[in-house]
């Protein structure tokens, strides 16, 4: 095989293995719109200009509905600075994750991943949840699955700027 030729096949491979490749620190965030609980559209990039943490959950996940109780401690915490929520259920139960929403306490922006089909999931490259990705004020993303105290500090860090 001529050196051209596997040069070319090599970027290749590389090009189709990060396309579908979860988004890294440094990136930015890409585009979410999805149906919210009362079936309007919520966007992420309506969130531009606030530090965000982009969640993925599902009503059915124990881990998940553990962390949405520390979530909204510190959404009540930080909210009034700069601070947004903009949580992804991967649900196919509708009434399950609205049910879910209500009873955690979950005030922050809200919207399901198409009914549990997962292409937002998919395309973030999601396999497991909870997950979450911090973006800074410019849609900028700069940290992955941040829990507790760990993001309470970059909270700090990041809206005293």
């Amino acid at each position: 095989m001529s050196s051209q030729r596997f040069l070319l096949l090599s970027i290749f491979f590389i090009l189709s293995f990060t396309a579908k490749a979860q988004p890294r620190q440094g990136m930015p965030a890409e585009e979410i719109a999805l149906p919210t609980p009362a079936g309007d559209t919520a966007t992420l990039l309506s969130l531009k200009g606030k530090v965000v943490l982009i969640d993925f959950w599902a009503s059915w996940c124990r881990p998940c509905r553990a962390a949405n109780k520390v979530l909204a401690k510190i959404y009540a915490k930080y909210k009034d600075k700069g601070f947004e929520i903009f949580s992804v259920s991967i649900d196919d139960n509708l009434n399950a994750w609205k049910k879910a929403v209500s009873k955690d306490k979950m005030n922050w922006p809200q919207v399901n991943d198409n009914g549990g089909k997962a292409g937002t999931a998919e395309a973030w490259d999601i396999y497991a949840i909870p997950a979450s990705f911090l973006m800074d004020r410019n849609g900028t993303l700069i940290a992955k699955d941040l829990e507790g105290k760990e993001l309470e500090r970059a909270l700090k860090q990041l809206l005293d700027q």
